[in-house]
């Protein structure tokens, strides 16, 4: 527990900051405040502590809690502290069985897209080709049929999906496990994705909590050896993820804030320091934002080996330790175990906590019925395939009397609709796509094989973090991958395609990048190209991505540059597909030769067969990037990796610090603010058809009354204030197909949102609504946005609110971030109470705040400890993680670089046939304008029409 002394301390760092020797007038580092001098943090600092840990009430789940806790109270101490920490078993994660209660333990296995230590289990595709669907109704679905396979194979637990890292760096190795970089679409898919998991009875584990931007030393090194590190000289302790209060919510933070909105029954936190503190013993991640602020109701676990002490863990908020022991298979202590019974014994850790920690675990056991007799016992296969040795076992664990279940049942068919879903069209030249029957095609490349033998696994079934050269990527590797069953590849399922309709077509390959990539001679691609060129060349090439590694190149692996290249130099009808993590840039896009490019991501097991499907017409295309293709790697400069040769070397135990200094300014949030063009926009994707947008329109919702500019008081419920959830306007426009043949549009609604007079580096325009719907040709369908205040609203770091701006809200409709057919405005705060200055609202609220404290803590002596302490010492603490200050003045843009108003002369606005602001919302001064940047490939909008059309 936090000593009174430390939370007084706290408040009075807060009302003297402006003579801290720390601290600067914001003034001189940011611009004028509203309300005279008012003092931020000028460096990154450690985060501030929040104790103690919030203790979960059960809302939402009263009947669960009310059996945890009668279950608990019926536990030893040492009960307690085996239910609270891993050990060894047929799992990647067990809680071992108490079997006098009638309780079986915890199966806990991966991962994000399969059940990864399994036989006769689907490899779904990854989290990426997800996003790249914009589709909830798929994303609910590929949940649903996952965790019906966990649950087959006994897992109680699944660990996934991931929304860490969200995608900060474009380099980020485990990026393609997650969704999007951008906060709202990981956030949609991510919840959907929860919900139809845990609609089966399985719990699902959102991870890796939080800020966990890169694997480039994620774990400290040094010291002595472990298994996750060689060990020798001195410590040197994990990268730091530096970021800001306003950044941490409102990206970072805010799927997370889905995900307890949804129920989830378990977070993982993550390896890396946020703030220069461990994130299993991050008191303010943990205590402060995710149980305190948002109200999470579960449990919190660790990653495997993540933890780094006993009872600082456990009072910082990590409820579980995994994988339990020190070391995966020594006899080492856990850092939990004996020693949180210690801690109970000699009063470090209260009691109360340790039956919190409980509570916590088997809150959502209960809530899922994983204790009847219906539910599935474990495979007896998994533990063959699992990393713990059988000798290893502390338990003897119940197992299900049939092994080597088959769970597949027939998830194969979503699988390959997802696949497609989620595969993007890019470029489609003369409608190069979908093919007719060529009778000569050529294949290119190392992707389009059938995959190596070992393709993760070598023969002992252990997981190798190594690519391959040879066969067709389906997924990535690391924790995050899948043991397959069976693969469709590219070639295999073409050469079927095309047999089908011609049994004597030709169907030529070369699947040796190093001959490709050469001389076009007997041996590379003239092999195939003369003398008479195939009616059509596809070629596929790759980019491997795995954990523990971030990627070096943006560009596809394996020379596949030179092998587009190559094969473009002779055959003037090059179809390109890429298997990849995410972002790829691509110098050979604009070559005449290629005609279309697909981006097909990571779409598992049927890979192949989902790609067919597309070529030939079968399924219109109908993804969307979920991110930003720019024209360099350059471009993606303003996200690092940290990473150097000194710190490679170094021996200063805290070098590693990695400062978010682009804060909300990551993806098609940089391009947009900083007026740059890229090649292939967030939210672009081609169809077969072609689709119209008109009537945008936007009315306050019937509840909502007068609108406030900060939310109002409410208990706490899963998700944080539940006022934040609450329809405050809802949008609606008309989507017509206007083309030939059937296909699925995706609107896609963005929000200018107004920069607050302290900050600076607000977004140009930031996502707040998308939808997916079919529409056959000629057929319109009206859709509708509903608009929350949390969607309407920015995090207000003096008030430590989210708080409504005072100034109008652009709202613009279209096809992607680039492509905006319509814009209206709004301005929710004209005419309403609420329409005070936030900033000096905020300030003095901090600042009553913090005497409200230093009042308390005189008055109740040295305990200062009372029902409203740890809000209030979690707000104090968060105003001390200021936002924008965490940037020096030098760091801050020019103007010359910042988009002005100018650019509407030179014909980068929207269309002003855009429509007018509507009845209900506030009309203001002038009309709303944005300035972004239609770049290349986009031209200007056509006076009084929509953007010019692309292929």
């Amino acid at each position: 527990m936090l000593p009174s002394y430390e939370k007084l301390l706290a408040a009075i760092v807060l009302l003297t900051a402006t003579q801290s020797a720390n601290g600067q007038n914001l003034t001189s580092a940011i611009g004028p405040c509203q309300a005279g001098p008012c003092w931020v943090q000028s460096e990154y600092d450690v985060s501030p502590p929040v104790y103690p840990s919030p203790n979960a009430t059960g809302i939402g789940w009263s009947a669960a809690f009310e059996q945890a806790a009668n279950f608990v109270s019926q536990l030893t101490a040492e009960e307690k502290a085996q239910l609270v920490t891993g050990t060894p078993g047929p799992c990647v994660g067990n809680i071992g069985p108490i079997y006098r209660l009638g309780f079986k333990g915890l199966c806990l296995q991966d991962g994000p897209l399969a059940i990864r230590e399994a036989d006769y289990a689907s490899v779904f595709p990854a989290g990426v080709s997800v996003a790249a669907s914009w589709d909830k109704t798929l994303a609910r679905q590929r949940g649903v049929d996952m965790a019906m396979e966990f649950k087959g194979k006994g897992a109680d637990v699944a660990l996934g999906p991931v929304a860490g890292p969200l995608g900060r760096s474009a380099y980020g190795g485990r990026n393609w496990e997650g969704f999007s970089p951008d906060p709202y679409l990981t956030g949609e898919l991510f919840a959907t994705t929860i919900e139809g998991m845990q609609s089966t009875g399985l719990q699902a584990c959102a991870k890796h909590y939080i800020g966990n931007e890169q694997e480039t030393q994620r774990n400290p090194t040094g010291g002595l050896p472990t298994v996750i590190s060689a060990g020798g000289g001195p410590v040197i302790e994990a990268v730091s993820s530096n970021i800001d209060d306003r950044t941490m919510h409102e990206l970072y933070l805010w799927p997370f804030q889905n995900a307890v909105k949804s129920g989830v029954a378990s977070v993982m936190c993550s390896y890396n320091r946020i703030n220069g503190t461990y994130g299993c013993q991050n008191s303010k991640t943990l205590n402060g934002l995710l149980k305190e602020e948002l109200g999470f109701q579960g449990y919190v676990m660790s990653d495997w080996l993540a933890t780094h002490s006993g009872y600082l863990a456990a009072t910082s908020g990590e409820d579980m330790d995994m994988p339990g022991g020190i070391g995966f298979f020594s006899d080492n202590p856990s850092f939990f175990g004996g020693n949180i019974t210690a801690a109970v014994n000699n009063g470090s850790l209260t009691e109360d906590r340790l039956d919190d920690m409980c509570r916590r675990i088997m809150s959502p056991y209960f809530l899922l019925q994983q204790g009847d007799a219906s539910y599935p016992a474990v495979d007896p296969s998994s533990g063959d395939l699992n990393f713990f040795p059988a000798s290893t076992y502390h338990y003897n664990f119940t197992y299900n009397t049939q092994a080597n279940v088959d769970v597949r049942d027939d998830h194969s068919q979503l699988i390959r609709e997802l696949g497609a879903a989620g595969s993007v069209l890019l470029k489609n030249t003369n409608n190069a796509l979908p093919l007719k029957t060529p009778a000569n095609v050529g294949i290119f490349g190392n992707d389009a094989g059938e995959p190596t033998d070992g393709l993760y696994f070598d023969g002992d079934g252990d997981l190798l973090n190594v690519g391959y050269e040879f066969g067709v990527l389906p997924v990535g590797g690391g924790s995050g991958t899948g043991r397959f069953t069976y693969v469709v590849s590219p070639l295999e399922a073409i050469k079927t395609k095309v047999y089908s309709y011609n049994p004597k077509a030709l169907v030529q390959y070369i699947l040796n990048n190093t001959l490709i990539a050469g001389p076009g001679g007997y041996f590379g691609v003239g092999a195939i190209i003369h003398p008479t060129p195939p009616d059509v060349c596809l070629v596929f090439v790759k980019t491997w991505a795995t954990e523990g590694y971030d990627r070096s190149s943006l560009l596809v692996d394996w020379d596949g540059t030179q092998v587009v290249e190559s094969v473009a130099s002779l055959c003037p009808n090059t179809i390109v597909v890429t298997h990849s993590s995410g972002i790829n840039v691509m110098p050979w896009a604009d070559n005449p030769n290629v005609t279309a490019i697909i981006a097909a991501h990571y779409p598992g097991e049927q890979v192949g067969n989902s790609l067919v499907d597309l070529l030939w017409g079968d399924v219109n295309p109908s993804g969307k990037l979920p991110y930003t293709i720019a024209y360099k790697q350059d471009d993606y400069n303003f996200a690092p990796i940290e990473n150097s040769s000194a710190l490679l070397t170094t021996t200063d135990p805290n070098a590693w610090q990695s400062n978010f200094e682009n804060r909300l300014l990551i993806d098609y949030r940089h391009f947009d603010f900083f007026n740059e063009s890229v090649q292939y926009e967030f939210g672009y994707g081609l169809s077969y058809t072609t689709f119209s947008m008109s009537s945008l329109s936007i009315a306050p919702s019937t509840a909502s009354g007068s609108i406030s500019a900060l939310p109002p008081s409410n208990p706490t419920e899963p998700g944080g204030n539940p006022a934040l959830w609450e329809t405050l306007y809802t949008a609606t426009l008309t989507i017509t197909n206007t083309g030939s043949v059937a296909g699925a549009a995706v609107p896609q609604l963005y929000l200018g949102l107004p920069q607050p007079v302290d900050e600076d580096f607000t977004p140009v325009k930031v996502l707040r609504g998308f939808e997916k719907i079919m529409l056959q040709a000629g057929e319109s369908q009206t859709v509708t946005f509903d608009l929350t205040r949390r969607d309407i609203s920015y995090w207000d770091r003096f008030t430590q609110q989210w708080t409504i701006g005072t100034s109008a809200i652009g709202v613009m409709a279209g096809f992607s971030s680039r492509e905006i057919w319509l814009t209206t405005s709004c301005s929710p705060l004209e005419g309403s109470s609420g329409s005070a200055s936030s900033a000096s609202a905020g300030y003095g609220s901090a600042t009553a705040l913090a005497s409200g404290m230093m009042s308390s803590a005189m008055a109740s002596g040295s305990s200062m400890i009372s029902a409203s302490m740890p809000a209030a010492s979690s707000m104090v603490s968060s105003a001390m993680m200021s936002g924008s200050s965490m940037m020096s003045a030098s760091m801050l843009p020019s103007a010359s670089m910042m988009p002005s108003a100018s650019m509407s002369a030179a014909g980068m606005m929207p269309s002003s046939a855009s429509a007018a602001p509507p009845a209900g919302c506030s009309d203001v001064p002038g009309p709303w304008q944005w300035s972004g940047n239609w770049g290349p490939p986009h031209g200007p909008p056509a006076a009084g029409g929509p953007p010019a059309a692309r292929s």
